[in-house]
């Protein structure tokens, strides 16, 4: 077991030391033996950016971040209110550490990725699964056997057609993902890169996708993430780093200007906690060799990830 922080009260555990497991939780070795409402796993995989690697190290660092967090909860002074607090006292989030990564086998890696999921699942436990590269969401969304939704926040689509075999790369998730039976809706939310090729806007669209662009989210809010989707429903969310602005994280090699502030993914967070049942949920794409520094981006992934865990736990 880790030294956690929500253990004994003679333990400073300073952000430099002890175990980085996210939160300071309990590292399970076997997935079989899991007694957990809440399962962190890492995916040390970024065999599908095509620009610049160094992803696969996110979970690590974003892990270590997360250290920073003390006190036993995660206090919100503005909303003068405490989250996880139960959560971390009665050890409900466990870390089942990473996924085992074969390298140049992304087809390897992702079933093992498939397979985790899947037995995250069966013991009851909600997967937060921690990249990586964004190839890394259709391999956990087909571990799952229900109907639902899938939300994106994102600069980009990801919806590049399969091409030459390649599969298993970041540009194709979202594609793949839509083609699941049990998939019920995708939302792409924050998109506004000139990157983007117009045929797969189109096609997104013509399969029933919603795309809401930086444009319509500052009309609208950010809070109207979900407005379109029945209240109470099952989905599952996926956010890239680079959904924020990119003057908040530099340490992303895909950062792309006039994208959403803190204060906004605050909202659209809360919103889709507010109004759906989230069953799952990934962090992909920061770059820690890019984040030189003060690590802000890797940093900014836990606050985010922790911020998350802790609004959905707070309507369960």
């Amino acid at each position: 077991m880790t030294a956690n922080m929500h253990g004994s009260s003679d333990r400073l555990n300073r952000s430099y030391s002890g175990v980085p497991t996210f939160l300071r939780c309990d590292y399970c070795d076997d997935i079989e033996t899991m007694d957990a409402d809440y399962a962190v796993i890492g995916v040390p995989y970024d065999d599908g950016s095509p620009f610049v690697g160094g992803s696969r190290f996110c979970a690590r660092a974003v892990r270590e971040h997360s250290l920073r967090f003390g006190g036993g909860a995660l206090y919100d002074i503005a909303a003068d209110k405490e989250y996880l607090r139960d959560v971390l006292a009665n050890r409900r989030l466990v870390d089942c550490g990473d996924v085992d990564a074969a390298p140049s086998r992304g087809d390897v890696t992702m079933a093992n990725l498939t397979r985790d999921v899947e037995r995250i699942r069966k013991r009851g436990a909600m997967p937060i699964v921690l990249g990586g590269d964004h190839t890394l969401t259709y391999p956990v969304v087909r571990a799952f056997d229900k109907a639902m939704h899938v939300i994106q926040l994102d600069a980009h689509l990801d919806y590049s057609a399969v091409v030459q075999g390649m599969t298993y790369v970041n540009s194709t998730s979202m594609r793949l993902i839509h083609q699941l039976d049990h998939v019920k809706s995708l939302t792409q939310f924050g998109i506004r890169s000139m990157r983007d090729m117009k045929q797969n806007a189109d096609d997104a669209r013509a399969n029933g996708g919603r795309i809401i662009t930086m444009p319509e989210i500052r009309r609208n809010g950010a809070g109207s993430i979900a407005d379109h989707i029945p209240v109470g429903d099952d989905v599952y969310v996926t956010i890239d780093i680079d959904a924020y602005d990119m003057s908040l994280c530099p340490g992303c090699i895909s950062a792309e200007p006039g994208g959403l502030t803190y204060e906004e993914m605050q909202a659209a967070l809360g919103a889709i906690t507010g109004r759906l049942n989230v069953v799952g949920f990934d962090f992909v794409e920061v770059n820690p060799p890019l984040d030189v520094g003060t690590g802000v981006t890797s940093y900014l992934g836990a606050l985010t990830v922790a911020m998350f865990l802790g609004y959905i736990d707070d309507v369960k």
